[in-house]
């Protein structure tokens, strides 16, 4: 994805040279963008292959939205990010419904979590320390209101993103 991102930069720099960004800027940000179409495009793929499409919107709607509250851990690999992203994607859906007394303590442990640990923001993204309680906030809202809707995979999907805002190892990558 690194290659494909630099050499649309590269063009884009070529097209229009005083308009543009930097190569390096354009190919960080194309990158990002490639990596996150790859995992939603894979993902609803296998989603619409399994009869599971709604649901897999869901997860990716749901994790999306909480990860960009909340931050979290990266893996130090882009191809590991995206593997675990399609598997965790894809696979959520097809968890089995399980009691609702297991649903209440992972929403729990949700808002356990981001209470405590929330927001972690990503070391290359400068959010400003005074955007923090908002970020928090806003992260609380998003699990606590799994509880009104009463969603497994909702629930999955924020316990995934929760585990990536606990602290495991200093530095924040895997």
């Amino acid at each position: 994805m690194n290659t494909l991102a630099y050499r649309i930069a590269v063009a884009i720099k070529k097209a229009d040279p005083d308009r543009t960004h930097s190569i390096e800027v354009m190919q960080y940000s194309l990158a990002i963008l490639l990596n996150t179409g790859l995992i939603v495009a894979a993902s609803l793929f296998i989603g619409w292959s399994t009869g599971e499409l709604a649901s897999t919107l869901l997860v990716l709607i749901g994790l999306g939205g909480l990860r960009m509250a909340s931050g979290g851990t990266h893996f130090k690999s882009v191809w590991a990010c995206n593997i675990v992203s399609v598997l965790l994607c894809a696979g959520i859906p097809h968890v089995p419904v399980y009691p609702e007394t297991l649903l209440f303590l992972i929403n729990l442990t949700n808002l356990t979590v981001m209470i405590a640990f929330a927001p972690r923001p990503d070391a290359n993204v400068a959010i400003p320390a005074k955007m923090y309680p908002l970020l928090k906030w806003t992260s609380i809202g998003l699990v606590s209101s799994n509880f009104i809707i009463g969603s497994h995979v909702i629930g999955l999907a924020f316990l995934v993103q929760s585990l990536t805002v606990i602290p495991w190892r200093k530095g924040g990558t895997l």
